[in-house]
């Protein structure tokens, strides 16, 4: 359990299980974690539940119940932790958060981590053909932050849509943010990261690349020697077949 003085996050590994090797002195081969976080900040509550780097459940708190990351998991078994079992959890680490903040505030430092974003596509860019850029905002404490993005300097909103944030083994966090595009040449895209109270952002940019006109050259005279290849190899084969049929004339 740890808690930041300025801060006022707290954050419980409620479940750790490191499924090691059979020899005992190996390094754990994956985690299992379940880790809850309340905050002042929102998201006030948050329960996610990870293996490895891997997102696998987050809990719904106003609907009480666990939902899927992927929607082909098959359901969380409600009976390993009822939801008011879990609510009963989130409501002592707020009481507990209460408690700590104010006698912790100003004699601990505030934890806080810098964002690092990075955008990369979901599949290979091809210019004119529909893909999903992602933003993976890695680095996070606290499990606080806003992401938006801008195409050519205008903010885009449609269909953007967010993860919630997984914890990772140094107990912050990550979270993916994704934008369906078209992309064009010249287009500039930006991800920015902001954090409340903070004055500054984490910008990153991401422009599609058109291909090396070089690149363009070689792979066309790729394909006409190839077509020309197959072209004298069916020419050579019909020599052959009318040599033979002389022959036999």
């Amino acid at each position: 359990m740890g808690a930041a003085g300025g801060s006022g996050v707290l954050v419980a590994g409620l479940l750790w299980v490191a499924l090691a090797a059979a020899v005992t002195d190996e390094p754990p081969a994956h985690t299992l974690a379940e880790v809850l976080f309340c905050q002042p900040a929102m998201p006030s509550l948050g329960l996610a539940l990870a293996f490895d780097a891997d997102q696998l459940f987050w809990f719904d708190f106003p609907g009480s119940r666990w939902t899927p990351n992927l929607p082909d998991l098959p359901p969380w078994p409600s009976a390993l932790e009822t939801p008011t079992e879990l609510l009963l959890d989130a409501t002592l680490c707020q009481d507990v958060r209460r408690d700590l903040t104010d006698p912790l505030t100003g004699l601990l430092p505030e934890a806080k981590g810098v964002p690092v974003a990075d955008i990369f596509p979901v599949r290979p860019l091809a210019l004119g053909e529909p893909n999903t850029l992602v933003c993976m905002v890695g680095n996070v404490f606290p499990p606080a932050v806003e992401i938006s993005w801008q195409l050519d300097g205008v903010p885009v909103t449609q269909g953007v849509t967010h993860t919630h944030y997984t914890p990772t083994a140094d107990l912050a966090f990550i979270r993916f943010s994704y934008l369906p595009v078209t992309p064009s040449a010249g287009d500039v895209y930006t991800c920015m990261v902001t954090r409340e109270g903070d004055n500054s952002s984490v910008i990153a940019y991401w422009v599609p690349q058109t291909p090396d006109p070089s690149e363009v050259l070689e792979t066309a005279l790729c394909g006409a020697a190839m077509a020309l290849g197959i072209l004298l190899g069916l020419l050579g084969i019909t020599m052959i077949l009318a040599a033979r049929r002389s022959a036999h004339g």
